[in-house]
């Protein structure tokens, strides 16, 4: 269903109940497919929001807005719409930018903040024609198989998956794809992240190539005061659909270990 988002129409699956309501954000590509089997494991025992960024999936694609600091405004005019009162962020690479830039305004109710396979807060290493070369990847069916195989999964996922993957990211608005490469994964948030101050677990995937170990390590893990990381063995940078178990697992253990 859509809702009426600082003015731009988002797509909302709003599914499960309990507390805290987990709001889930998506990857760069993504949409809130992306939770589809995490969500199928959780909705039973706790609320479950998740979104298409706007330009994504089947939210509106406005010319603009799509800035970090853009998206940011988007969750947290999301979580006052729902009038959430006690919940976490669960963000995934890109999103999980967006969840750490939210996180560190410390919104009323936020109880934890999960990182999975999650860019870090520091730009990104990325030359430009390869930033340029990752816009024109996501224009073509052939260029996001061989991006599958080759760069995004390290365990096979499902013939249903794989042709989700393709679509959601062959839907995404021109706007949507251009903004992450130009701007969002060079922008530089490490001033903010430090405010963080609720509990966060980061996610990491053994053979992610996106997002990798090393990186996460240096670059996010010492710079959000507690934070701990978990590897998540032979995983790609895709683990909400390669390995939703153990995923789904993690997320409610580290429910389980938050205060109150």
């Amino acid at each position: 269903m859509k809702y009426q988002i600082n003015g731009v129409g988002l797509n909302v699956h709003d599914q499960g109940d309990g507390e805290p309501v987990l709001v889930f954000l998506h990857y760069w590509g993504g949409s809130s497919r992306t939770w589809i089997e995490v969500i199928k494991r959780l909705e039973t025992n706790f609320r479950c929001l998740a979104y298409d960024h706007c330009g994504w999936g089947d939210s509106d694609k406005p010319t603009n807005g799509y800035r970090m600091a853009d998206l940011a405004d988007d969750a947290e005019a999301l979580i006052e719409t729902f009038r959430l009162q006690h919940f976490v962020l669960v963000g995934h690479s890109m999103g999980g930018k967006v969840a750490q830039l939210v996180a560190s305004r410390r919104p009323a109710g936020l109880a934890g903040l999960l990182l999975v396979a999650p860019s870090p807060p520091v730009p990104m290493a990325v030359p430009l024609e390869q930033r340029m070369q990752m816009i024109q990847a996501y224009g073509a069916r052939q260029r996001v198989e061989f991006l599958i195989e080759h760069v995004l999964t390290a365990t096979q996922v499902s013939e249903e998956h794989r042709e989700m993957i393709i679509q959601d990211t062959l839907k995404g608005a021109p706007q949507a794809k251009r903004a992450w490469p130009e701007a969002g994964m060079i922008e530089d948030i490490s001033q903010f992240v430090g405010n963080i101050t609720v509990p966060t677990l980061v996610l990491a995937g053994e053979k992610d190539q996106v997002e990798r170990l090393e990186i996460l390590k240096r670059e996010l893990v010492p710079r959000i005061p507690g934070t701990q990381m978990k590897v998540i063995s032979k995983t790609g940078h895709l683990s909400p659909l390669e390995v939703p178990d153990e995923i789904a697992g993690d997320i409610w253990k580290f429910l389980g270990s938050l205060p109150g």
